[in-house]
């Protein structure tokens, strides 16, 4: 009996092996499986060094199918790479095999042939290739189903007195990264401290929100880098990751609040917010709500959860929505400019106003392409020795666009009324009408 007996059970194993390659829970991991029939179950990924090790711990052992005669040889967990899944499946095609287990390109970690009668095993596997491994638990037979738990832990050994590492290579030094920009936003906010106090007589509302955002992703990048250091040295969060998922989730309400009410001119051009404006944020905050569930469920189930693809969607489509939805006010501000500019006479402050909400525009979008597009492509195609770049890119763009938003919105000790000329304001005004056919 081969592990894919069809065309369409073959894509839909490429599918979703393809996922698992893309997730590095890179911790001790237990999962739970319960009369499951799936021929190909994605455990965990994880890259190794020459050093590395995986320890397997299976307990609770049942096959829906008792029969003395049934081959458990074709029941088991085995390692292979992305290139080497390629290749099993090249071999099943040509019906050089008929199970995944017997590919002599896969690294076998235990076949349940192995058993002799036991419900449960421990082994140990020590790694000599470095690479990036998926650990997968096969099932060729079709009609048996299986219930078991499992724990695995895979981890590096470091130094000359073997420390063990649980983080995946090219992610181990993800501690240090969070921990150094934590640094900088901490700086940031003492800086922006200075700022509102020097122009004290300037402040409004939105720059001391703008400093409770720079703060708060302070924090969640030290839970972050206190989530990640724990694994590494035992392979659990012990308690960080559930204070990362709060600030996580009180950053993201409130990055994308701020980012609505900058759009709106909230407390800089007008003291209150519209209907419509309102309306925008009741239907943002809902929908970080979702998105910060729907990243808990991904991060904390993994690939071989049944419901990882539904909320991967979820959490894409959301977080879609949310970015499309913030820039309607932006949008709304430009147009109530351009209209303030044909009607109160004073061409040249409302150019200022229109062409710094426009800048704004264009910066929020390339900023959303990057680090929604860019960053996953580059984690995509980058070798998994360097995945901490990824990372890297993304948190230097997120660093810049807070960096834009508080140079272009800052505090502001004179009165552009009082510093435009008759020619500057005639200039404007031609300007104005030159542009009235920008489109967003």
């Amino acid at each position: 009996m081969t592990i894919c007996p069809d065309s369409s059970r073959c894509l839909a194993l490429i599918f979703f092996t393809t996922l698992s390659f893309s997730v590095c829970l890179a911790e001790i991991h237990s999962s739970e499986l319960r009369s499951d029939g799936q021929p190909i179950i994605p455990l965990d990924v994880y890259g190794f060094t020459h050093t590395g090790c995986l320890e397997l711990n299976v307990s609770q052992i049942s096959l829906s199918n008792s029969d003395p005669d049934l081959d458990l040889s074709k029941i088991g967990f085995f390692l292979c790479t992305r290139d080497s899944w390629l290749h099993v499946l090249q071999q099943l095609g040509d019906s050089e095999i008929t199970c995944a287990l017997k590919s002599n390109v896969v690294k076998t970690v235990y076949s349940f042939d192995r058993l002799q009668g036991n419900t449960s095993f421990e082994t140990k596997y020590q790694m000599n290739d470095a690479d990036q491994f998926t650990l997968v638990f096969a099932n060729c037979l079709q009609k048996v189903k299986v219930s078991m738990n499992v724990r695995s832990a895979m981890y590096n050994l470091e130094g000359k007195n073997g420390r063990r590492d649980y983080l995946s290579a090219g992610k181990t030094v993800l501690p240090r990264v969070y921990f150094l920009f934590a640094l900088i936003y901490l700086g940031l906010a003492a800086i922006w401290v200075r700022v509102l106090h020097k122009k004290r007589l300037t402040v409004f509302r939105i720059h001391f929100f703008m400093l409770a955002v720079v703060l708060l992703k302070a924090v969640n990048l030290l839970c972050e880098a206190e989530d990640k250091s724990y694994i590494k040295r035992t392979g659990s969060a012990h308690g960080w990751d559930v204070l990362f998922y709060i600030f996580s989730f009180l950053k993201g309400i409130s990055l994308f609040t701020l980012i609505v009410l900058i759009g709106t001119g909230w407390s800089f051009l007008k003291p209150y917010l519209q209907d419509k404006e309102k309306t925008v944020l009741m239907i943002v905050i809902p929908l970080q709500v979702v998105a910060n569930i729907a990243q808990i469920v991904i991060d904390e189930t993994g690939p071989y959860g049944h419901d990882w693809f539904t909320w991967k969607q979820v959490f894409l489509l959301v977080d879609i929505l949310c970015c499309c939805a913030v820039l309607f006010p932006i949008v709304w501000s430009i147009k109530n400019l351009r209209e303030a500019a044909r009607t109160d006479g004073k061409a040249a402050v409302n150019l200022m106003k229109l062409t710094l909400f426009r800048h704004y525009y264009v910066v929020f979008i390339c900023y959303i392409y990057f680090t929604r597009v860019v960053v996953y492509a580059l984690e995509t195609i980058t070798s998994y020795r360097y995945l901490w770049t990824s990372t890297v890119a993304g948190e230097l763009a997120t660093l810049a666009f807070f960096v834009y938003t508080g140079y272009k919105f800052k505090p502001e000790a004179h009165n552009p009324y009082f510093v435009i000329d008759d020619d500057e304001e005639e200039a404007a005004a031609e300007q104005l009408k030159l542009e009235d056919e920008f489109e967003l």
